[in-house]
């Protein structure tokens, strides 16, 4: 088995892949977070649908970035990623029968469990490309997020979308500083200076 996920895949064009996947998924998550705040917060539906929407981007996101960087079966950190998501979908869906506090239970145990397998990726591809130490403090971070999230769960604030939205603002802006690194060093790369 090959060690990196992207060891079968040429350097550049696994940065350009990843590049673009990251400057997708800053915009996907900052808008979630823009319509969370100014949309959502005060439409319990609309606010329904996001969050259990969240998580299931989430999975459809590492299923697709898996199969482009060689499969699940050479990812496993992802497909462990992406079943999690899929259950946290089903229990978001699920606490939103019973409450606010529940729901944010579970994307709390959500983001400690999603933040370990992202900082496990981003380690199998330490050498294969670049802007992975981003990587690993969004997923360190996503982790820490997840026990602050379990405690206020068990607070007595009511909860609600605006108390996820800090969670995905974080990841946006870890995904934008990622993007923007693969561009630059990819210019770097190609820049007459870098070719001679």
């Amino acid at each position: 088995m090959t060690p990196y996920p992207n060891a079968h895949i040429p350097a550049r064009s696994a940065s350009g892949w990843l590049r673009n996947y990251y400057f997708i998924r800053f915009a996907v998550s900052a808008l979630w977070v823009a319509a969370a705040l100014l949309v959502a917060r005060d439409k319990p539906t609309w606010a329904a649908v996001m969050l259990v929407g969240y998580p299931a981007w989430d999975a459809l996101a590492n299923f697709i970035d898996a199969r482009r960087s060689g499969g699940l079966g050479r990812n496993k950190s992802q497909m462990l990623n992406l079943g999690v998501s899929l259950l946290t979908t089903l229990a978001v869906a699920a606490a939103l029968g019973t409450s606010m506090n529940d729901v944010l239970l579970v994307f709390g145990i959500w983001a400690g469990f999603s933040g370990i397998f992202q900082l496990a990726t981003a380690v199998r591809r330490w050498r294969s490309v670049g802007a992975q130490w981003v990587m690993i403090l969004s997923g360190a971070q996503s982790a820490l997020a997840g026990v602050f999230m379990v405690g206020r769960a068990y607070g007595p604030d009511p909860a609600g979308i605006a108390s996820v939205a800090p969670y995905a603002a974080f990841g946006a802006f870890y995904f934008l500083v990622s993007a923007i690194w693969l561009t630059v060093a990819e210019f770097r790369q190609g820049s007459p200076r870098a070719a001679g």
